[in-house]
């Protein structure tokens, strides 16, 4: 966690800070959002990102740790079961604060504060789907045998679409006899 701000505390002293600061945890993982103050939202903030660290990893130490901090265990079991699996793919930036203007009877600034549950980009999520497919690309191109690389290699001095068409053609090919020894085997079994 950061360095504690010098000089005032949020509300007094630093006990009172502690549990101001679990409270609002335990409010924000048990409505998804919440609306404060900016200065306590800018205070929650690495408080609570923490707190989800924490229930990525999992284990019983770590859920400990949590419940040590916030003591409904209905709000931790929450955070370690629902929040946890949906930022697993995130590597930080689990909060947002919005401003929303400031409150009527004190005139001070507010903020809207909640967890980013929404998957990661769609740009990273191509990116991760472009690496699989080029992950079990490599294991199939290496089972090849030696007389169809020439061919290959053919294929691809050819125009861009003949390629995909041949190569469409090849995993038809290769599905087709799939299908036909699937229900053989299955005679076989009965």
């Amino acid at each position: 966690m950061p360095t504690p701000t010098k000089g005032p505390r949020l509300g007094g002293g630093p006990a009172h800070e502690r549990l101001m600061l679990a409270n609002l945890a335990a409010a924000l993982f048990e409505h998804k959002r919440i609306t404060t103050t900016v200065t306590k939202a800018k205070r929650l903030k690495p408080y609570a990102e923490r707190l989800v660290t924490f229930a990525k990893r999992g284990d019983l130490a770590s859920r400990r740790r949590v419940l040590g901090l916030i003591s409904n265990k209905g709000v931790v079991h929450e955070l370690f079961t629902d929040i946890a699996q949906a930022v697993e793919n995130r590597d930080g930036g689990y909060t947002r604060i919005t401003k929303i203007g400031n409150r009527k009877g004190d005139n001070a600034p507010m903020a809207v504060i909640e967890l980013v549950l929404e998957p990661v980009s769609a740009k990273q999520a191509v990116v991760a789907e472009a690496t699989q497919a080029a992950a079990k690309a490599a294991p199939a191109a290496e089972e090849a045998p030696a007389e169809e690389a020439p061919a290959a290699e053919e294929a691809a001095t050819e125009e861009a679409p003949a390629a995909e068409e041949a190569a469409t053609e090849e995993a038809a090919a290769e599905e087709a006899p799939a299908a036909e020894e699937a229900p053989a085997e299955e005679k076989d079994a009965k």
